[in-house]
């Protein structure tokens, strides 16, 4: 396929406000692309070459890209920096440094025309995001200047927004699988079963070209791999321990939910990697956590998801998630495990030497936890408990809270508990201290839109718009305008940190009655907490859910401080929860 193709319908992609539109455009363009380019252009249209899982980024700096743009088409770089000045956006510079470049060449309509492939450029882009040691960067700049010399305006315009990490489409996993699902499945109906595919390979250009080439045979034969990460299971949120257990049929089992980070931990022989929530090789951050697995996970091969907590390494005493992140760096990571210690706490056990457990249920992957896990100072099965009654389950969750915990997850213990990868159910609940009360809990919402600041906060936001995420519709619902809470130091890199997010236009997976002066790709989740949930006639979180023609808004929102960088927007809190939470409240108030 040509990339001119390619080129031409992200131009679509982006300048569409409509997320059914988009499923149509994606679906066209597979239409286009022969069954063994399918996965190189999925993986393009998401902007990197490989899975997130791999670790693999492209990511070139700036400064390079403009050396690339000046050498393949003769502009001076001060041409190009003034340019990047009044475009904002590198691949416009990249665009317009083309035509410039055809103009002052009196080339021809059809000499203009790229002959450049798709995997041209996806096989360019590799040798750029594999160009290692002293050389790495002349070969970098090579590449892309050889890649840009060949290419016609448009084709530069995205060349240059992948090579950056800044292409901007916005295109969701599930909108792609929908459109896979309909162009190769015959009906978007078919979704779920690529979802469970791609769920347990965490590889959407895999499960592309396994359902272009082999159909839905192929997709079928999906498994687990060790070393492969699977999407986690979530969980719901409720706020009371008796209807925790209505919802369960009067049983469940309760454990400790800790504040610390989701880790899925591979031991494969002699090998351990380690998968944050979001999927990344955080192996390199967690070196202790390697050598505790090694000597305390008994089986072979085997996949287990665990937490791992900061400790006081005088007391021993659990600390807060905010230490536990001065852990993610690229240096001192020595002096960072004796600064910072860890326990890791063990909860689930999906595969077993060969065996897939996912589909067995909660007790049974518990029984085969114990059998596998050999506990000690710093690896512990976590504290579990199973419950009939309100008052069991409300000593327990005191009982947590006295040791340090957040509060509890309420797991399903009947047959039907099975690890549902990369679902939100009530087969898992979360129940955190605060929600005993007024909203005190915070939330995490995803970044949608910006306000210019006015004032002190001049040149700066000074608010942003929030979103819940509705998992059912795949939108990101607008549940509050947030200006408060925010240090001068935050204000300061708001701009530079939302910038590689920053749109033309509202994206067509955002629902608001708001207007912004600034819109996002929905990708960066902060959490949040306010005073309480009212009901709104403008932003469209939960609309008509509790009544007619009205949405939800958090009242008095504020920014804890926190970034959830480990969380994905589609693991922020959900429209429903927002939706239970509104409904308990009134609940007590009553």
């Amino acid at each position: 396929m040509k990339f001119i193709t390619f080129s031409e319908y992200c131009q679509k992609i982006e300048e569409t406000t409509k997320r059914l539109e988009m499923i149509d455009l994606i679906t066209d363009l597979l239409g286009e692309t022969p069954a063994e380019e399918v996965k190189f252009m999925i993986n393009l249209l998401q902007g990197k070459l490989y899975p997130d899982y791999m670790g693999v980024e492209l990511g070139l700096a700036e400064k390079l890209a403009l050396r690339a743009i000046s050498r393949a088409t003769g502009l001076p770089q001060g041409k190009l920096e003034s340019l990047m000045v009044e475009k904002g956006d590198v691949g416009f510079v990249a665009e317009e440094a083309a035509k410039l470049k055809s103009q002052s060449t009196l080339l021809s309509f059809m000499e203009e025309r790229s002959e450049l492939t798709l995997r041209e450029v996806y096989e360019g882009l590799e040798k750029i995001a594999k160009a290692s040691g002293e050389k790495s960067q002349d070969l970098k700049l090579s590449a892309l200047a050889g890649l840009l010399s060949k290419a016609s305006p448009l084709e530069a315009r995205y060349i240059l927004r992948i090579v950056t990490g800044r292409l901007r489409l916005g295109v969701a996993d599930a909108t792609i699988l929908e459109a896979l699902a309909q162009y190769f499945l015959g009906s978007r109906e078919k979704r779920p079963l690529l979802e469970r595919a791609y769920n347990i390979s965490s590889d959407l250009g895999l499960v592309a070209e396994t359902v272009a080439i082999e159909r839905e045979e192929g997709i079928k034969k999906f498994r687990i791999h060790p070393g492969v990460p699977l999407m986690p299971m979530l969980a719901q949120r409720m706020a009371e321990p008796d209807e925790i257990l209505e919802k369960m049929n009067g049983k469940c089992a309760v454990e400790y939910k800790y504040d610390g980070e989701r880790m899925q931990v591979h031991k494969v022989h002699d090998e351990v990697y380690i998968f944050s929530r979001r999927l990344e090789n955080i192996t390199h951050h967690y070196p202790d956590i390697v050598k505790l697995v090694k000597g305390h996970v008994k089986a072979d091969v085997a996949i287990v998801e665990g937490e791992a907590v900061a400790i006081d390494p005088e007391t021993g005493e659990l600390r807060p998630f905010q230490e536990l992140m001065h852990r993610r760096r690229k240096y001192g990571i020595k002096e960072a495990i004796e600064k910072y210690p860890i326990l890791l706490v063990v909860f689930d056990c999906l595969f077993v030497d060969g065996e897939d457990y996912t589909s067995k249920p909660y007790i049974k992957r518990r029984e085969v936890l114990k059998n596998i896990i050999l506990e000690g100072e710093r690896v512990k099965i976590v504290e579990s408990k199973v419950v009939m009654s309100t008052d069991e389950m409300e000593r327990f969750f005191i009982k947590a809270i006295e040791d340090g915990c957040e509060g509890l997850i309420a797991k399903d213990v009947t047959g039907k508990s099975i690890y549902r990868a990369g679902k939100r159910e009530f087969l898992w609940i979360k129940l955190k201290r605060s929600y005993m009360s007024k909203m005190i809990e915070p939330v995490d919402l995803v970044v949608i839109g910006a306000y210019h600041g006015k004032g002190k906060r001049k040149g700066t936001y000074g608010a942003l718009l929030l979103a819940a995420y509705n998992h059912e519709k795949d939108v990101f619902e607008s549940v509050c305008k947030c200006g408060t809470g925010f240090t001068d130091e935050d204000l300061q890199k708001l701009p530079s940190m939302l910038e590689p997010y920053k749109i033309e236009h509202r994206h067509p997976r955002i629902e608001t009655g708001m207007t912004a002066d600034v819109w996002f790709t929905p990708v960066r989740v902060l959490e949040v907490i306010g005073d309480e949930i009212t009901l709104s006639p403008i932003h469209s979180c939960g609309k008509g859910s509790v009544k007619p023609d009205a949405g939800l808004a958090i009242r008095f929102p504020r920014f804890t401080g926190r970034y959830r960088e480990d969380k994905a927007p589609e693991q922020a809190t959900t429209t429903k929860e927002i939706v239970e939470m509104y409904k308990n409240q009134l609940k007590r108030v009553e």
